[in-house]
């Protein structure tokens, strides 16, 4: 029994699926980079530096933005190398399932579960407060109580419903699609950006910066660990591993592309946010829209919250598109049931797992607060950057000589830094959160007790292999002579 737990997937058997469980190839790097940033610039600039500054970092947010860029770059040279080498839907739950085994492969899958619904249900409550502020500037006041959940005084956040289900709808058309959308938004978004850097380097006031730390060292890495939600996008690109063209280069290309891109746009933006404002004033969950009406740009709050708005609606598109492609993974496993790996003839997406993941993520989205919901996405994706490290350590040392389209340098110390620099951030996070972690892996490890061991192929496969030696056994060996 206790065997069974960690039986493994073979890299080629992972590699060879049925064209009607398997995903078209239509994404290239460009799309790969631009699905990248989609999920990175967004979330980070438009929803978690206000709070983070205010509560956490104060000013040294921007020093925060640095730690965590840091810390993920380690993480992403271990992600090209794996995508590059097993390009197949599923990120870090495909990777560990052929290096450490099922049940490994099983809960970290749970936990992605949890980061990619979590992670869009808070990006969608971030949409919302944007779209609220902006009908509210052109005298469009929208009740309370359908703009936000119970925890924050009202009934339910019906923006952020609308928006999750809208963004499901286009999910069903396909990758191609979806990236085309994703890629427009995201051109849309950097002009957007830009104008907000330009315009707000004039209103710098260099006393804003005084005190730079006011919660001291241990505020600079409690605002990495809270403003690491910002940069989980990178790993959305490994997800669409199945639907690249050329994976072995491009992959690589799109995850470090995107991350570069995206800290250098956080670090700046950070600092002009952080100059233009107060810090303790910035507990928003529309910080760069507050910030110019702070100095009177009202007008370019308005255009900058327009864009804002997209910006962040990409960053929800590659959240839903991530989750989709986790589910159809773990369906065709076996692990979870098998309609969630089933491709629709003529769109090749998996419909159902979309479905399914626009419906959860709506609820949640519609009644738990924004704070409670960024550090369980956090923890999260930090458990499935270490199971990624460990990954990389064993499979180099079992497999050595497999072809890699990519290699992450200096193995095992990249990957080393990675699991010290996640499990540093890990401790920086509200033990509540840790506790509610904790938790949700017992759960999920009840729910493969009850579920994934019986249905399992994997399972399935080595029982019937196990019952052909008993039934050889069992044949006298004269009858074999």
């Amino acid at each position: 029994m206790f065997k069974r737990l960690f039986l493994k997937k073979s890299i080629k058997e992972t590699l060879s699926h049925k064209p009607d469980r398997s995903l078209k190839r239509s994404i290239g790097a460009t799309g790969l980079t631009l699905l990248g940033l989609g999920s990175i610039v967004g979330a980070g600039i438009f929803i978690v530096t206000g709070v983070a500054s205010a509560k956490f970092a104060g000013p040294s947010i921007i020093v925060s933005f640095i730690v965590s860029a840091i810390a993920c770059s380690f993480t992403a040279l271990c992600y090209a190398e794996f995508a590059s080498m097993i390009p197949i839907s599923g990120s870090v739950y495909t990777y560990t399932y052929v290096t450490m085994g099922e049940i490994w492969a099983w809960m970290i899958g749970w936990v992605l579960i949890f980061e990619y619904l979590i992670s869009a249900s808070a990006v969608a409550v971030g949409w919302s407060s944007y779209v609220v502020e902006l009908l509210s500037s052109v005298g469009l006041n929208l009740p309370h109580i359908i703009t936000a959940s119970i925890f924050a005084g009202g009934l339910i956040n019906l923006p952020a419903v609308f928006i999750i289900l809208t963004l499901t709808i286009v999910l069903f058309a396909g990758a191609r699609e979806s990236t085309r959308v994703n890629g427009a938004i995201v051109l849309l978004n950097m002009a957007v950006i830009i104008i907000f850097i330009i315009f707000g380097l004039k209103f710098i006031n260099p006393a804003n910066y005084h005190p730079f730390t006011p919660y001291g060292i241990t505020g600079i890495f409690q605002g990495a660990a809270m403003v690491f939600f910002a940069y989980i996008g990178f790993d959305a690109v490994s997800t669409a591993a199945e639907e690249t063209k050329d994976p072995q280069k491009n992959l690589p290309k799109g995850i470090i592309g995107s991350l570069v891109i995206s800290s250098v746009l956080y670090i700046i933006v950070a600092t002009v946010l952080t100059g233009m404002v107060p810090y303790n004033l910035l507990e928003t969950a529309a910080p760069v829209t507050f910030a110019l009406n702070y100095v009177g740009l009202n007008t370019i709050a308005s255009i900058v919250g327009v864009g804002a708005i997209f910006g962040i609606t990409s960053v929800l598109l590659t959240s839903l598109f991530g989750q989709t492609r986790i589910f159809f993974s773990m369906s065709r496993d076996g692990l979870l049931p098998s309609l969630f790996s089933k491709v629709h003839p003529k769109f090749r997406s998996p419909v159902t797992s979309i479905l399914l993941v626009g419906v959860i993520a709506s609820f949640i989205a519609a009644f738990i607060p924004l704070s409670a919901i960024i550090e369980l996405v956090n923890i999260g994706t930090l458990s499935g950057f270490i199971f990624l490290a460990i990954s990389i350590i064993i499979l180099r040392k079992e497999n050595p000589d497999l072809e890699r389209g990519f290699k992450c340098p200096f193995v095992p110390v990249v990957p080393v830094l990675s699991i010290i620099s996640c499990l540093f951030l890990i401790t920086q996070l509200s033990l509540k959160t840790i506790e509610y972690f904790i938790i949700s892996l017992i759960v999920g490890f009840s729910v493969y007790m009850v579920y994934g061991l019986k249905n399992s192929k994997i399972q399935r496969t080595n029982k019937s292999m196990e019952h052909i030696e008993l039934e050889f056994d069992r044949i006298p060996d004269t009858e074999i002579d």
